[in-house]
C-alpha cells in the first residue's frame, strides 16, 4: 500500500516567490489497484509522483510506500519504476543498452518480458533512443518498465506522443502484464476517457489541493445532470442545496432548471421528488464530464482542457 498523508510542497521561483504546489494531500493507493491521477495543468500530478518515487523529498506529511520512506533509500525504491514525461537522459541508449543498464537496479528484471513486449511493439533495438519519435522513446520506457517486474509502476503522461492505434495497443499491453502479476499502476493523463478506460480508483486535484478521490464507479455514482420543468416557478439552486444537493452547476433554459449535482442516485431518487417538478429527469455522467464541470466551479478555462 502506498500511504500519502497530509503533503505539501513549497517551491521558490526565481524571483524569490514561493509558491505551494501541493497543498496537504492525503490519498491511500492500495495493492493491485489501477490508480488514476486527474488534473489541470500545474495542478501538481508529477510534483506529487516525483515524491512518491523519491526524486524529491518529502518536508511537509509523509509518503510511505510498504511502510517504507522513500527518498535516499534503495530498498524502497526497487519497487517502483516511474515512467517520466521527459525522456531526454536516455537519449544516449540504445533499446539494449538501457536494458542492461536497469537491469543492475532491478534485480527481478526480466528478459523473458523484455523481449516479449519488444516483439509486440517492433521496435529497432539497435538504434540510439535520439533517433526515435516522440511516440516511440514513451514505448520504449514502458517496455523497460515492464521489464522491470516492480510492485509498482507509475505513468506520467506516458501515452503522449502515441497515435490513436498505438495507445490503446500499448495500454492493452500495460494492462494485461499488470493484471497478470497483480501490480499497482499508477498513471497520469490529461486524457480523462484513458484513465476512466484502465483504472479502477481515481482522484482529482486542482492547485495543489484534492477535489475528491474514490473508486472510479463511486465517483461517477456520486454526480448527476438534472433538467426540472415546474410550471409555478423555476427550481432554484438554493431549492436544490436546501435538500443537500450541492449544485456543481446551474442554468435556466426558459423554464428548464439545468444543474449538474453532486450527489448520489437514491439521494436525486429520494430528494428531487419535493420540489414538487412536472419533469423531472436525471442521467448520469462521464468522469470527462465530472472533471469539466468541477474544473469550470473552479474558474478553471474550458479550452484549457485537453
Amino acid at each position: 500500500m502506498i500511504q500519502i498523508e497530509n503533503v505539501s510542497m513549497t517551491f521558490k521561483a526565481k524571483t524569490g516567490a514561493e509558491f505551494k504546489a501541493l497543498d496537504g494531500i492525503t490519498i491511500e493507493i492500495p495493492d493491485g489497484s489501477a490508480y488514476g491521477f486527474l488534473g489541470s495543468n500545474g495542478a501538481g500530478k508529477s510534483t506529487l509522483m516525483r515524491m512518491m518515487t523519491g526524486i524529491y523529498p518529502v518536508r511537509e506529511g509523509s509518503i510511505r510506500i510498504d511502510g517504507l520512506d522513500v527518498f535516499d533509500n534503495p530498498e524502497a525504491k526497487k519497487n517502483i519504476f516511474f515512467v517520466n514525461d521527459e525522456t531526454v537522459q536516455y537519449t544516449s541508449y540504445t533499446l539494449d543498452g538501457l536494458k542492461n543498464y536497469y537491469k543492475v537496479y532491478y534485480p527481478d528484471f526480466s528478459d523473458t518480458v523484455f523481449e516479449r513486449i519488444l516483439e509486440k511493439l517492433h521496435l529497432p533495438r539497435d538504434k540510439r533512443l535520439s533517433e526515435f519519435s516522440k511516440g516511440m522513446k514513451r514505448q520504449a520506457m514502458v517496455l523497460i518498465g515492464l521489464s522491470c517486474r516492480t510492485k509498482y509502476l507509475m505513468l506520467d503522461e506516458a501515452f503522449d506522443g502515441l497515435d490513436p492505434a498505438m495507445r490503446k495497443y500499448v495500454k492493452n499491453i500495460i494492462t494485461d502484464e499488470i493484471l497478470d502479476r497483480e501490480a499497482t499502476l499508477i498513471v497520469s493523463s490529461h486524457n480523462i476517457a484513458e484513465i476512466s478506460e484502465i483504472c479502477d480508483k481515481a482522484m482529482l486535484i486542482h492547485k495543489g489541493r484534492l477535489i475528491f478521490a474514490n473508486d472510479v464507479d463511486d465517483i461517477r455514482s456520486g454526480f448527476g445532470k438534472v433538467q426540472l420543468v415546474r410550471s409555478s416557478r423555476p427550481v432554484t439552486p438554493e431549492e436544490l442545496e436546501a435538500l443537500g444537493l450541492g449544485v456543481v452547476k446551474y442554468e435556466l433554459v426558459g423554464s428548464v432548471a439545468q444543474a449538474v449535482i453532486r450527489a448520489d442516485d437514491n439521494t436525486l431518487r429520494e430528494q428531487l421528488p419535493k420540489l414538487g417538478c412536472e419533469v423531472c429527469e436525471a442521467i448520469g455522467l462521464t468522469l470527462e464530464e465530472i472533471f469539466i464541470y468541477e474544473m469550470e466551479a473552479r474558474g478553471y478555462a474550458t479550452d484549457e482542457l485537453a
